[in-house]
C-alpha cells in the first residue's frame, strides 16, 4: 500500500508539472502526461519498472472514456453518418491494418501478432488531432470535418477490437477443453483452474454464449427501464455527491457484469453509453464522471511512459525513429488515397493525411491488452509503445508541413487564376466574403449602398457570383488590388479575413497610407482586438461578442427582466466594454500573457467593479420606479 501511495503521489505530482508545460507549448496534454511518465522512470528514476498495480487501477480511465463516448453518440446520429463512419474511417481502419500488417509479416512476424499490430497502429490520437483542429480553426474545414468522422470510427471501432483480439492469443488465450468449455488465462494451460471470478469458467460454449447474451440483453434493458428511476430516487434525496456515486456505480458494476462473463469491460460501458445517450440525465453523468475520467486516463498514460525501456531506444534510436516513420508513411499513403476516393482535393486532402497519420493513445491500450493476453510478446511490445510515442511527438512537425503546404497551395491557386481587373468602385470596400463578410456586404448593398467584394480564395469567389454577387479575385493584403478597388476615393474598408495575422498586416498598411478611411475589422479574440487597436482600426468587432450578448440579453428577458430592461443592461455592458478594450489597451503588453500582467489584471478588475456598480444603479431605478 506504501509503495501504491508513493507511486501515485510521484506519478501526479509529474503530471501537475509536465501537463501544463505541453499545453502551454502546443503539444497536448496525452505529451505531457507520456513525457511525465518518461521523466519520473527513465529518466530520474523516481520510480521503478513495476508498476502493474497502479496501471490496472489507471485502466479504468479507459473503460470510463470509452462510456463517455458512449454517451455522445446516439443510435439516431450514429446511423446518419453511417457513410462516413463505414466507408472513410471504417476503409482507413482496414488499408491502415493491411498495411502495417504486411510489414509486420514481412518482418517475420506471425500474422497473429502481425494482425494485432496492425490493428494498434491504425488508430490515430484523437486527443492530439482534435486539439489541434481546434486550436488552428480547422474543425469545420472539408478535412477536419473527415478526419474527425475518422477518430470517431476509431473510438468506436477499439470496442470490437478488444473483444476479438482474444481470439489472436498464441499463449493465454482461449481454450476449449476436453468437455467443450471455454477455459481462460494461465488456467487453461493446466486444465483449468478454481478462485476465478468468471462465470463462465468450465461452462459449455452453448452456456457461455447464452451468459453472454443474457449479460448484454440485461445491460440495454437496464439502461432503458432502471437508470431513470434511480436517478429520480437520487435527485429526491438533494445530494448532490450521490449523482456521482451512481454515475461510478454504473461504470463500475458493468465493468465487473461484463468480466464476469469473459467480456471486455470497454464493451460493456461503451454500449451502456449509448443506450444512455437519449437519456435526461446523461449530462449528469457527463460532468460527474468527466474529471475522473480525465484523472485516470492522464494516470494510465502516465504509467505507459515510466514503463517505456528508455534504454532499449538508447540502443537503437534510428531503428525506432526510422520504424515510426514508417508507420507515418504507411498509414499517411493509405490516407491520400482513400480521401481521394471520397471527394477531398488539395488543401482538405493533405490535412486529413498528415493530420492522422500517426499512432495514437488507443495503441498503448490494445498494446498493453494485447501483452497481458499473450498476443505480442514483451519485447515488441516495448519496441512498439516506443513507436507510438515518436510518431506522437512527430505530429506538432506533420502539422507544421500541413501549414507550409497549405500557404503554398494557396498561393498556386491565387497564381493560376490572375487577380481579376476590377471594374467597380464603391464607397465600401469589404476584404474577405467567408460568413462575417457575408452578412456584412448583404446588410449594406440590401441598404442601398454599393460595395466591393474581394477575396483570394476561388471557391468562395465563385460561390458569391452563382447567387449574381459579384466579387473579385486577388489578395486584399497586396497595394495594387487595393488601389485598383478604389481604396484612395473610398469612405470604409471592411476587413473580414480569416487569417488573424493578414488583418493586422492590412490595418496597419491602410492606416500608415490612407489614413482618412475608416477602418472596421474583424477580431478573432481579445488579444486580437489589442493587436488591431494598436494597428489603426476604428472599429472592432469580436467574432462572438455580439452574439454571445445577444444570448445574454435572451437569458435576462427569460429570468424576470422585461424586454426594455434587459435592453438596457445589455446596452450598459457593451458600452462598458468599449471602454474597458480602450483602457486595457493601454495596459496590454504584446508577447505577454494577461495573467502575467499585474497592471493588465489590475485595471481588469477595477473595470469589472465599475460595471458592476452600473448593473446594481439600474437595478436601482427599477425598484424606485417600480416602487
Amino acid at each position: 500500500m506504501d509503495t501504491f501511495l508513493y507511486q501515485a503521489s510521484i506519478y501526479l505530482a509529474a503530471a501537475v508539472i509536465a501537463v501544463p508545460i505541453a499545453a502551454r507549448l502546443g503539444l497536448g496534454s496525452v505529451l505531457g502526461y507520456l513525457a511525465a511518465g518518461i521523466l519520473i522512470g527513465p529518466v530520474f528514476g523516481l520510480v521503478g519498472t513495476e508498476t502493474q498495480d497502479l496501471q490496472h487501477f489507471a485502466e479504468f480511465g479507459v473503460v470510463m472514456m470509452l462510456f463517455l463516448i458512449g454517451l455522445e453518440l446516439e443510435p439516431r446520429a450514429l446511423w446518419a453518418m453511417r457513410h462516413k463512419l463505414l466507408g472513410l474511417g471504417g476503409l482507413q481502419i482496414l488499408f491502415s491494418t493491411l498495411a502495417l500488417m504486411g510489414a509486420a509479416m514481412a518482418a517475420g512476424q506471425p500474422w497473429q501478432v502481425s494482425l494485432a499490430v496492425g490493428l494498434a497502429l491504425s488508430l490515430s490520437s484523437t486527443a492530439i488531432v482534435l486539439q489541434t483542429l481546434s486550436e488552428k480553426g480547422l474543425m469545420q474545414t472539408g478535412g477536419g470535418r473527415a478526419s474527425f468522422s475518422v477518430l470517431l470510427t476509431q473510438d468506436i471501432a477499439v470496442i470490437p477490437i478488444l473483444a476479438f483480439l482474444p481470439l489472436l492469443a498464441t499463449g493465454y488465450g482461449p481454450r476449449i477443453g476436453n468437455d467443450g468449455s471455454i477455459q481462460r488465462g494461465e488456467d487453461a494451460a493446466h486444465g483449468g483452474g478454481h478462485g476465478s471470478l468468471s462465470l463462465v469458467e468450465g461452462m459449455p460454449g452453448w452456456a457461455v454464449t447464452l451468459i453472454t447474451i443474457g449479460a448484454i440483453a440485461f445491460i440495454i434493458l437496464a439502461g432503458i427501464y432502471l437508470t431513470r428511476p434511480l436517478f429520480r430516487f437520487i435527485h429526491a434525496s438533494n445530494l448532490r455527491e450521490m449523482y456521482t456515486a451512481l454515475a461510478l456505480l454504473i461504470v463500475v458494476g458493468i465493468s465487473f457484469l461484463m468480466t464476469l462473463v469473459g467480456l471486455s469491460p470497454a464493451l460493456g460501458a461503451f454500449l451502456a453509453g449509448v443506450v444512455l445517450a437519449n437519456s435526461e440525465f446523461r449530462h449528469e453523468m457527463e460532468s460527474d464522471l468527466n474529471p475522473f475520467k480525465g484523472l485516470l486516463l492522464g494516470l494510465f498514460f502516465i504509467t505507459v511512459g515510466a514503463g517505456i525501456n528508455y534504454r532499449l531506444f538508447l540502443a537503437s534510436p534510428g531503428d525506432l525513429i526510422g520504424l515510426a516513420l514508417l508507420v507515418i508513411a504507411a498509414k499517411g499513403l493509405v490516407l491520400f488515397f482513400v480521401g481521394r476516393a471520397f471527394g477531398l482535393r488539395r488543401r482538405a486532402q493533405w490535412l486529413f493525411t498528415l493530420g492522422l497519420a500517426q499512432a495514437g493513445e488507443f495503441g498503448f491500450v490494445l498494446l498493453a491488452f494485447s501483452q497481458q493476453l499473450n498476443v505480442i510478446p514483451p519485447a515488441l511490445s516495448e519496441k512498439l509503445l516506443l513507436v507510438i510515442a515518436l510518431s506522437m511527438l512527430i505530429t506538432p512537425l506533420l502539422f507544421i508541413i500541413y501549414d507550409l503546404l497549405s500557404k503554398r497551395l494557396t498561393e498556386a491557386r491565387t497564381a493560376d487564376h490572375e487577380p481579376d481587373e476590377i471594374d467597380e468602385k464603391g464607397p465600401v470596400i469589404i476584404a474577405g466574403i467567408g460568413r462575417f463578410g457575408q452578412i456584412v456586404n448583404r446588410l449594406v448593398r440590401a441598404s442601398g449602398f454599393k460595395t466591393v467584394l474581394l477575396d483570394n480564395d476561388m471557391e468562395a469567389v465563385q460561390l458569391m457570383r452563382r447567387f449574381g454577387v459579384k466579387s473579385f479575385l486577388g489578395d486584399p493584403t497586396r497595394p495594387e488590388l487595393l488601389k485598383a478597388a478604389g481604396i484612395a476615393k473610398a469612405r470604409i474598408l471592411v476587413v473580414a479575413l480569416d487569417d488573424p495575422e493578414n488583418t493586422v498586416k492590412l490595418v496597419e498598411y491602410v492606416r500608415r497610407n490612407y489614413p482618412d478611411i475608416h477602418i472596421i475589422a474583424r477580431a478573432y479574440d481579445r488579444h486580437h482586438v489589442f493587436e488591431l487597436f494598436q494597428a489603426g482600426a476604428d472599429d472592432i468587432v469580436r467574432e462572438m461578442f455580439d452574439s454571445s450578448l445577444r444570448a445574454g440579453r435572451y437569458v435576462l428577458e427569460k429570468v424576470g427582466l422585461s424586454e426594455y430592461e434587459a435592453a438596457q443592461a445589455e446596452q450598459t455592458f457593451y458600452a462598458h466594454d468599449r471602454l474597458t478594450i480602450r483602457e486595457l489597451a493601454k495596459h496590454w503588453i504584446p508577447g505577454t500573457p494577461a495573467s502575467e500582467n499585474p497592471a493588465y489584471i489590475k485595471r481588469a478588475r477595477e473595470l469589472e467593479k465599475d460595471l458592476e456598480t452600473a448593473l446594481l444603479e439600474l437595478a436601482e431605478q427599477k425598484d424606485q420606479k417600480s416602487s
